[in-house]
């Protein structure tokens, strides 16, 4: 009986380790880049990465509040773009491990920054979103960058 309990509390806990990992992406985001391109490719859509720090990062915290977390910005903004959150939290050391290949691959030099993709995975624009603090105005740059990529 004590294992069988003992089994329950590990997979309880491993599960609970999991979903954590998980847990800080905003409902409609992804939170891998590999799927995210492949589904893009498949849809026919661009790909937006959002390098954040939701635990510690200020901008980042007020960005997440005010625009990323926002039903009609995941909406509006998913009609283009499939939106991958990349969090580098520092109460979470394991996901900010998993994602640092990221930061490295695309050199993230300060948070929150947003990277854009094409369908297939080539960077087209960045820019820190804290530029744009509220979903209209965010959405034009988003829309404006896919214009400006359109001329390219």
């Amino acid at each position: 009986m004590k294992a069988i309990t003992h089994l329950a509390a590990v997979a309880f806990g491993a599960a609970a380790l999991a979903s954590s990992a998980f847990a800080n992406a905003p409902e409609g985001w992804e939170t891998d880049v590999d799927a995210a391109i492949a589904l893009a490719k498949k849809d026919g859509k661009s790909v937006m990465l959002e390098f954040t720090g939701s635990d510690w990062c200020p901008p980042c915290i007020m960005m997440g509040k005010k625009v990323f977390s926002k039903p009609e910005f995941v909406k509006a903004a998913s009609k283009d773009f499939v939106l991958v959150h990349l969090d580098f939290p520092q109460g979470d050391k394991a996901l900010a491990e998993k994602n640092q290949p990221y930061a490295d691959k695309y050199e993230i030099e300060g948070f929150p920054t947003v990277v854009l993709l094409d369908k297939e995975g080539k960077e087209f624009s960045r820019f820190f979103a804290s530029e744009f603090p509220e979903i209209d105005k965010f959405l034009a740059h988003l829309k404006q960058s896919l214009e400006k990529k359109e001329l390219d």
